[in-house]
């Protein structure tokens, strides 16, 4: 009954949102990269590329919006370099991915050591603050919700718009969906497969990198190495929990969000009886329970992981 009370405060949600974000970052970016084929396992690490360009910049006397751009510019800058791999030279996107993740990952932590190399405490900046809307912020209940968030937070909403309407309203969204399907009639019809994929790609990881950004400008207002924390992983489970449909990637990322709230209000009730290892887990558990339901119907991308190579039937 406690733990139910709990769910229904209006402060619950409010922390769900706010762990949700870097989530739907992640989730659409993923998403995006599927969509055209292309399976994208350098998530995490381009994540931890993102909150360190984002962290790094504002440190150094830039502001938050320029901050957040420079992160999505490194994010382009690694899917590029994973499309150049996977789309161009027709690697294996698992490898790659992984490889550009390890890569990423460890760049952040050598640059973070090179440019601070003293620091014994994370050092600070001024974050993304709460920003509530006027007259929205009043409604009650909702409006504390959804209303009173920062900045990078309604940007993540405003994504899963933009990205929805582009995939199943617009020509480019055609395009980008028949090359994770049928790329040959894509060819078919004068367009770049190659083009379509890398330029979708790096858009993914442009988005990817952005939710690593707001760890570090926005949730937390600092960097220290490992602090992506898996999320990484999770987006590329969200996608298929969503069947590759935004909405239902924005579904996915407030019901986790949600699992790990409840599971550190239950750790922080229950005391030492049970090892805090278990409540960790409740939310992937949960997931894995959720994604298993929700994927058996899942049509995935019939394109995704197959090599495009011109001129072949």
């Amino acid at each position: 009954m406690e733990i139910l009370n709990f769910i229904l405060e209006a402060g619950f949600w409010v922390a769900t949102v706010r762990m949700a974000t870097p989530l739907i970052f992640g989730t659409l970016g993923e998403l995006l990269c599927e969509r055209a084929g292309v399976l994208n396992l350098g998530i995490e690490g381009i994540m931890a590329a993102g909150s360190m360009a984002g962290w790094t910049w504002v440190y150094f006397g830039g502001d938050l919006w320029t901050g957040v751009c420079f992160a999505a510019f490194v994010g382009a800058l690694f899917g590029l370099l994973h499309a150049l791999f996977t789309v161009h030279l027709g690697l294996s996107q698992h490898v790659t991915g992984l490889g550009i993740t390890m890569l990423a990952a460890a760049l952040s932590s050598y640059v973070f050591r090179m440019l601070l190399p003293k620091a014994t405490t994370p050092p600070k900046i001024v974050p993304f603050k709460a920003f509530a809307i006027p007259v929205l912020s009043d409604i009650p209940y909702v409006g504390n919700v959804l209303f009173n968030q920062s900045a990078l937070t309604y940007l993540a909403f405003a994504a899963v718009i933009v990205v929805a309407f582009v995939l199943f309203r617009t020509p480019v969204g055609l395009a980008i969906r028949m090359t994770g399907e049928n790329p040959m009639a894509v060819e078919a019809q004068g367009l770049s497969v190659f083009a379509i994929r890398t330029w979708t790609v790096m858009a993914g990881s442009a988005l990817m990198a952005v939710g690593g950004a707001f760890l570090t400008m926005s949730a937390f207002d600092a960097f220290y190495i490992g602090m992506v924390n898996g999320r990484g992983w999770i987006c590329i489970a969200l996608v298929v929990f969503a069947s590759w449909k935004p909405g239902k990637a924005l579904l996915g990322c407030m019901l986790f969000a949600a699992f790990d709230a409840v599971q550190m209000r239950v750790q922080q009730q229950s005391g030492m009886t049970v090892p805090y290892q278990f409540y960790l887990m409740m939310p992937y558990i949960f997931s894995i329970i959720a994604l298993i339901v929700m994927s058996r119907r899942a049509a995935y991308p019939r394109a995704l992981l197959v090599p495009f190579r011109k001129g072949e039937r």
